[in-house]
């Protein structure tokens, strides 16, 4: 059985629901919980802003703004400073799913990260650096799931090819965009769910828990809580 390398997402994976998260932070503001992302998806200026700022064309700031102005016109009491914050503030580290990728990565397969950002300090909690080989964030690369491009990166920065590979992300049309790539995944629901298909579909079979020689700080309870997805 060849060693299979694991392409993982952060916000929804590696992190609680990122849309129980977001329909928390609308219910906070006084819209409806599913505002946020009809606004992200379908509004042509905030969608607009959103994929340049999840690229690193746009500021923080920038795209702050942009949200808050929208949310703003739907009835919201929202202001654009720390917007960001706020909207993340629901979300807390999956630990059970930290520990699965921590155990993956201990059995002997590459690991990396491939996430779209969401602005400065999103990854404060996680220990990337222990957690995973490489991190390709979309702000620092200038590619955005799902484009292939971007799991392209991945598989040359960490040495391996797409057929080798297995993406875990909770978006499905992040998924199509990894099959694209030749690369296979699995839809995340659970941190069991996605353990048993990786044992079942691709013969990975991590070591859990983790090896008693292995770094312990891949979790961190974080100062305040961020999402990326």
């Amino acid at each position: 059985m060849k060693t299979r390398a694991i392409f993982v997402d952060f916000g929804g994976v590696l992190t609680t629901s990122v849309f129980e998260g977001f329909r928390a932070f609308a219910r906070s503001i006084g819209v409806a919980p599913e505002l946020p992302f009809r606004l992200l998806a379908s509004d042509p200026l905030v969608n607009s802003a959103f994929i340049e700022f999840e690229t690193g064309r746009l500021t923080d700031e920038h795209f702050e703004t942009v949200m808050a102005t929208a949310l703003t016109e739907h009835g919201g009491t929202v202001e654009a400073t720390g917007l960001l914050r706020r909207m993340r503030a629901g979300i807390q580290p999956d630990v059970a799913m930290i520990e699965l990728i921590a155990g993956i990565k201990a059995a002997g397969h590459p690991v990396a990260l491939v996430s779209n950002s969401l602005g400065r300090g999103c990854y404060d909690g996680v220990a990337l650096d222990t957690l995973v080989d490489v991190a390709i964030v979309s702000g620092e690369v200038g590619l955005r799931k799902p484009s292939r491009a971007i799991y392209q990166l991945a598989c040359r920065k960490l040495g391996v090819e797409p057929a080798d590979v297995v993406m875990i992300d909770d978006l499905p049309h992040n998924i199509d965009g990894a099959h694209l790539a030749g690369i296979d995944g699995i839809v995340h629901g659970d941190a069991a769910t996605t353990a048993e298909e990786l044992a079942t579909r691709f013969g990975v079979f991590p070591q859990l828990p983790p090896t008693p020689n292995r770094p312990t700080t891949i979790w961190r309870r974080p100062r305040s809580t961020h999402w990326m997805r």
